[in-house]
């Protein structure tokens, strides 16, 4: 046979396996390993699997397979309470495995040496356990953990790169990062050994090495360009990404912080996640670098779905951070987005919150990933400016400054694209007085913040003054002309309501609306907001009962001005009737 032919058959071998049957689930050899070593293990009652259902497609708890649901991929048991040993021929023959996660339990004996075959795996997670003996052999790590063991011996060179601290508390362990071994030579001699005898086989292997080579570029090729028909490539701005995040975190992170758990501010997460699990198996980076960090997405035991967000350039203890942590995880309203935990190092701190599948504001009006693609009509655009009008005031109520409003950080729950929730709130005294605004949101801050990086309630009012008018304009800070100075955007706010043709303003989906006045009452409470002296602002308290009024109230006059002065906004005098009185705002 020819190895063009050889070549060509390897492909089609290779594209019927890309897309099997979907009734296909774990092979019998997988899952009667994963049947073995369950049965040896003894989890509690917690992690009972039901083996009448197919382990991938149910799942059973801490199992997750490949697209295909034929191979395990990912085995997280964390704190399940395992006892005993881990018999050869069960996780070893899991060969796909790229994910072990099963520290906190009470294992003992030996590490199985059939773990050196998992060539595939990445993250190794064994510590505070009872495991005993010597490392196994596993070249392809990325991540790894075996912390407070009573493991002994060499530690194996394909290990050696990771630091001190994933061998803590293991003081028979010898060799590189660690002490130097007594008979070191020895063993590594026997290593080269192996490796020249393997260097010996390759020699007959290079004729089918070239031909997988040639199947595997080709299959590359064509997956390629299915992959480019199937999905175009979407706008800039509006992608979201898909990685694996343990090389990101092995570029990113030390393996000290990659250790820590989570605390939890909310008894419906579980406790017993490390960050670097929560990352490490199949998490979803969402979008571009947000203002502290990158965010990701994930499924917890395939039932929840939270988001994790990384705060870069902490400057305050660690003693004032979990202070506030635990201020904002009392945060508890339908208005705002749920923080459930979080995790502090010296280089980089996590939050976990809620994650809101139908998307940011910033998303329906821009059109970024997330967005429900339909008409955002002003009914629409006027609940949600309530809806994150009455968070914020929520906030305010508890005694927290939001810091950081802005259309990205407003998102629609899933039963309703009307109904708003704010996040990101309280983070601003984090970093410092001193720090310079983010240059991302800058359009969107205060001018005496612009100054004085001193947030406050009337800041918040400003910030919300500039997102009114992003609903009524359709218009970003990021994405204004140099004309409109949004730097300094209650110039621009001041020469609007100028303009001989005012409907003009609006976002051309609304001319024309049967609301038209509403949208010009909007507008001058904009104005209000956006005032240069911050005590001409109202109160967010003020503001819910503004935007409640809205459908009632009676447009006279709407841009009589109050004096020559700009700074000072415009008079309103509410609707006297007393169906519009503001709804109390209780924390």
């Amino acid at each position: 046979m020819s190895p063009v032919t050889i070549i060509l058959l390897s492909l089609f071998i290779l594209l019927h396996r890309v897309s099997p049957a979907p009734t296909e689930d774990l092979n019998e050899d997988e899952k009667n390993a994963l049947l073995s070593f369950f049965h040896q293990v003894r989890p509690n009652p917690t992690y009972i699997w039901n083996t009448m259902e197919p382990p991938c497609k149910t799942p059973w708890k801490g199992v997750e397979c490949d697209a295909t649901n034929k191979t395990v991929w990912y085995l997280r048991l964390p704190a399940a309470s395992l006892t005993g040993d881990i018999p050869l021929g069960t996780i070893g023959k899991l060969t796909s495995l790229r994910y072990l996660s099963l520290h906190g339990n009470h294992l003992k004996g030996s590490i199985p040496s059939d773990f050196s075959g998992l060539e595939d795996l990445k993250s190794l997670f064994l510590q505070d356990n009872f495991f005993s003996g010597k490392l196994p052999r596993i070249k392809a790590l990325i991540l790894l953990n075996v912390s407070n063991n009573n493991l002994s011996g060499p530690i194996p060179s394909s290990l050696s790169k990771f630091p001190e601290s994933v061998f803590f508390k293991n003081d028979n362990l010898c060799g590189a990062p660690l002490r130097p071994c007594k008979n070191e030579q020895p063993t590594t001699a026997e290593e080269e050994e192996e490796e020249g005898g393997n260097k010996s086989k390759n020699k007959s292997k290079h004729l089918i090495v070239g031909i997988s080579v040639g199947s595997g570029l080709l299959l590359l090729i064509l997956v390629c360009c299915m992959r480019k028909m199937m999905y175009p490539q979407s706008k800039q701005g509006d992608i979201e990404y898909y990685v694996e995040a343990p090389a990101l975190l092995a570029a990113g992170a030390t393996t000290e912080e990659r250790i820590n758990k989570l605390v939890s501010l909310d008894d419906e997460i579980i406790t017993n996640y490390d960050v670097d699990e929560l990352l490490g198996a199949s998490a979803e980076l969402l979008g571009k670098l947000g203002s502290f960090g990158r965010t990701y997405k994930r499924v917890v035991d395939g039932k929840m779905t939270v988001v994790l967000k990384e705060l870069k350039d902490v400057v305050v203890t660690k003693t004032d951070f979990e202070s506030q942590m635990e201020v904002l995880g009392k945060m508890r309203n339908d208005n705002v987005v749920s923080l459930r935990a979080y995790c502090y190092t010296k280089n980089v701190t996590w939050l976990v919150y809620d994650y809101m599948s139908s998307g940011s504001l910033c998303a329906h009006l821009h059109g970024s990933s997330g967005a429900s693609g339909r008409r955002f009509d002003w009914n629409h655009r006027l609940s949600v400016a309530l809806g994150a009008a009455k968070g914020v005031a929520y906030l305010h109520a508890s005694n927290v400054v939001h810091g950081n409003i802005k259309s990205s950080n407003i998102f629609l729950r899933q039963e309703s694209d009307t109904h708003a929730s704010v996040s990101d709130y309280g983070l601003s005294t984090l970093f410092g007085k001193g720090s310079p605004p983010n240059h991302r949101i800058s359009g969107y801050l205060a001018p005496e913040v612009l100054t004085t990086t001193n947030f406050s309630f009337r800041s918040d009012v400003y910030s919300f003054g500039v997102l009114l008018l992003e609903l009524l304009t359709r218009k970003t800070p990021n994405k204004a002309s140099s004309r409109e100075l949004w730097n300094e955007f209650h110039i621009w706010v001041q020469s609007v309501v100028r303009e001989e043709q005012k409907d003009e303003i609006f976002d051309v989906e609304l001319r024309g609306d049967q609301n038209i006045q509403e949208m010009f009452h909007m507008l001058r409470i904009t104005q209000k907001c956006v005032s240069i002296v911050p005590h001409e602002r109202p109160t967010m308290h003020e503001l819910v009962g503004l935007l409640e009024e809205m459908p009632r109230v009676e447009i006279h006059d709407w841009y009589r001005q109050s004096s020559d002065d700009p700074s000072k906004g415009y008079e309103y005098t509410p609707s006297t009737d007393t169906r519009g009185t503001p709804s109390t705002i209780t924390p």
